[in-house]
């Protein structure tokens, strides 16, 4: 098998009801119901091999959840073509299902009064797990997640971190070989997001999973994939290399100051595009083929402590990818 995943011209369109106000509006709802057409995913392709770990970027109501949904199978496309592992999505066949995964952020199936273990066995049991299969499994992944003390606790009384790895266990419990993480580190603080990045690459790497991952937390991406999807608006902007995406929508470097005394914005206007002045401190976004003679002049114009050259954080990137809107 070539790709795990393939989206071909893939697209969803919605028929939503319009209401007025009022008791005229309510009346003319039943009467004559009025609908407007919402299209959330706009002939979107991509492909993705296995084993890749790939970001799948785009502003809230670009696409994203819509376009997992329906290879996942939740959803039944409007046009074009789904295939994960050689299976139609929307079929839901069992031999697809036991091999595929979705985990969204917002969305819990663990039993809420009951302990971790309760939802785990049930889970085992759906997926015909054998018992020894299922224990090694369960001492395996809750050491790899540090969370081998709370799995006898009620849900209620996880952490919503500890909830999350404990969403994450049940979720690939079955050893899926497709995962799709809609937004898995939403709501986390900084060490269980780091604890959940590790935990979904190590995994990756040891089963050869393909993984399909959402975030708005830039750092998720940055640490998982090195290709990346952007859409806006259900249209595909961007397919390609973290790099390629800076290089593309970028065409700048971030030049770093720490002066010796604080200046105006003003001062530092004709330089670049001043991001952030904060006392003694600035970030500079210059055009690249203007970046030399724009250090030399820094340099000699002020008063200079210390300078940097970076490139432009991948949130600002992909900010202004969003902006611009512009189609791959």
């Amino acid at each position: 098998m070539e790709y795990a995943v393939v989206a071909e011209e893939l697209r969803k369109t919605y028929w939503v009801a319009e209401k007025e106000p009022g008791l005229f509006g309510t009346l003319r709802h039943f009467v004559r119901r009025r609908y407007r057409r919402i299209e959330a995913v706009r002939g979107v392709s991509f492909a993705l091999r296995p084993g890749e770990i790939v970001g799948f970027l785009g502003p809230n109501g670009a696409g994203k959840t819509t376009t997992l949904k329906m290879l996942t199978g939740l959803l039944y496309p409007s046009g074009g073509r789904a295939e994960v592992l050689g299976y139609r999505p929307q079929d839901r066949r069992p031999a697809f299902l036991r091999q595929i995964t979705l985990v969204m952020g917002n969305k819990a199936q663990l039993l809420w009064d009951l302990p971790v273990l309760d939802t785990l066995r049930i889970n085992a049991a759906v997926y015909e797990i054998p018992e020894a299969e299922y224990q090694k499994r369960v001492r395996r992944f809750a050491s790899m997640l540090g969370i081998e003390g709370v799995l006898t606790q009620p849900v209620r009384k996880l952490s919503l971190g500890e909830r999350m790895k404990a969403e994450l266990m049940a979720a690939l419990l079955h050893h899926p070989r497709v995962l799709f993480l809609d937004e898995p580190t939403l709501g986390l603080d900084v060490n269980a997001q780091a604890a959940v990045r590790d935990f979904v690459r190590q995994y990756a790497r040891a089963e050869g999973a393909t993984v399909l991952l959402t975030s708005h937390y830039m750092a998720d991406i940055e640490a998982l994939a090195e290709r990346v999807i952007v859409i806006h608006e259900g249209r595909l902007l961007f397919d390609g290399g973290l790099k390629g995406l800076v290089e593309r929508f970028a065409p700048y470097k971030e030049v770093r100051l720490d002066l010796e005394a604080p200046l105006a914005p003003g001062d530092l206007a004709p330089f670049g595009e001043v991001v952030e002045l904060r006392g003694q401190s600035a970030r500079l976004l210059v055009e690249k083929p203007r970046l030399t003679a724009v250090v030399a002049r820094l340099l000699a114009e002020f008063p200079v402590r210390d300078l940097a050259v970076e490139e432009p954080p991948l949130e600002e990137v992909i900010g202004r990818v969003f902006r611009e809107g512009r189609v791959a």
